[in-house]
């Protein structure tokens, strides 16, 4: 398995053959559509098999040896060359062989609708195949106490059919968003969490869920400790067998200030519980200016923070299976849209003739102009960009990735992620 950036002239039949690929298995892996056509600057996985790699764009020894589990100089010593020798693209490399280490990932579900609509369960499916765990997303606690459920369809069987460990989500959701008060009435009140917690396990046990992960966002900066509290109270009272996991926003201090920040009190919490999900992605987002959703130096920024208050055993790096359409030049108060990796890749090759990527933020973009003469800025993820995630897990050695949300389809993100790594299954 290898990345390629299409160059000039180059046709899926002209790549198939350089690889001595089948040209129907290049077409599966990157989800192409007819008549295949394929643009300069965009990514394909390339299904090869063997030792040999051909040097793309942007490539080093180092980065290559994260992707196929070697060092760097070990590649050089199969390829016959300096380990400080200037790479080409094109040369083509030997590679000794490999192997992959274990990796945890989580696949967050949020229904919308009653019923739930059967794409989103055929999602559920097919890309709960690569996932140790499937969650479930939300169940919304109320200020007595109660939980409002989301619907549920046949999750909890297709979990079971994956091996997934079945994960419930709980939120301080209120009317769409994350309450601020809500979290205070729950976290200042014991006898709310003693129902509230009474509810939570009545809920595992009623859908056979094994993992409680608590959500709460845009908690007060006077609720640090109570939530830490709250959370220490819930582990103590989760059954045998039920584990309990905190979503975090990403922070790159202990003492970092912001309305979204002060309460998530990264040491306290990782004290807790068994492993927490950091949300490193919305950098770029629906509100804001177009850039990266993920850029890699700010996702390592937060890891790397994250490493030394929480065992890195117990991180979960958050990514993004969505991109962003954006309306240019930006205008505050404009909402951009949201796309799939695969939406915004055949976007480009309707409107544009180019895939542009950051080397930065080692994220793909592309501009097009509408007919009315609107512009727009596209930043999403691809092939590349998820691959620097996966050598950054590999790099920092954490427990492994969370992806929001399933039902973008991404089809070179589970090509890759199961080239890279033995997804652990512990259902």
């Amino acid at each position: 398995m290898q990345i390629h950036v299409v160059k000039s002239g180059e046709t899926v039949m002209s790549i198939a053959d350089f690889y001595g690929v089948d040209r129907q298995a290049l077409i599966n892996s990157n989800a192409l559509i007819a008549p295949y056509k394929i643009i300069k600057g965009q990514a394909l996985v390339v299904p090869t098999t063997g030792n040999e790699y051909f040097v793309q764009p942007g490539d080093n020894l180092y980065e290559l040896g994260l992707t196929y589990g070697v060092r760097g100089n070990q590649i050089a010593t199969y390829s016959g060359i300096s380990p400080y020798a200037t790479l080409h693209v094109g040369q083509k490399l030997n590679l000794p062989p490999r192997k992959k280490r274990n990796v945890e990932s989580i696949g967050y579900l949020q229904p919308t609708s009653s019923p739930i609509r059967p794409a989103l369960e055929e999602a559920a499916r097919n890309e709960g195949k690569f996932l140790t765990y499937l969650a479930h997303f939300s169940f919304d606690a109320r200020r007595d106490g109660s939980l409002t459920e989301p619907p549920i369809g046949n999750i909890p069987q297709i979990a079971k059919e994956n091996r997934n460990i079945y994960m419930m989500v709980v939120s301080n959701l209120e009317a769409g968003n994350f309450s601020t008060s809500l979290a205070t009435d729950i976290l200042q009140s014991q006898a709310v969490q003693d129902t509230l917690i009474n509810n939570i396990i009545a809920t595992c046990n009623k859908y056979g869920f094994r993992d409680v992960n608590v959500d709460f966002e845009d908690v007060a900066a006077t609720d640090r400790v109570a939530y830490i509290n709250f959370l220490s109270k819930l582990k103590s009272r989760l059954p045998q067998g039920i584990i309990l996991s905190a979503t975090l926003v990403p922070k790159t201090s202990s003492n970092q200030k912001g309305r979204y920040y002060e309460a998530h009190d990264y040491a306290g919490i990782g004290k807790v519980v068994d492993f927490v999900v950091i949300m490193t992605y919305d950098w770029g987002w629906q509100g804001g200016p177009p850039m990266a959703v993920s850029p890699i130096d700010q996702v390592r920024r937060v890891i790397n923070y994250a490493k030394t208050v929480i065992s890195p055993s117990k991180i979960m790096m958050g990514q993004n299976l969505y991109g962003f359409d954006w309306k240019v030049p930006f205008k505050q108060g404009t909402m951009a849209k949201a796309l799939s990796a695969e939406g915004a890749t055949n976007l480009a090759i309707q409107m544009t003739n180019e895939i542009l990527f950051d080397t930065k933020a080692r994220a793909p973009y592309f501009r097009y102009t509408e007919s009315n003469g609107q512009k727009h800025e596209v930043w999403f993820e691809d092939a590349r960009s998820i691959q620097a995630k996966f050598n950054l897990i590999k790099e920092e050695n954490i427990r492994g990735i969370s992806y929001w949300k399933l039902g973008l389809p991404f089809i070179q993100n589970w090509e890759l992620l199961q080239a890279n790594f033995n997804i652990v299954k512990r259902g």
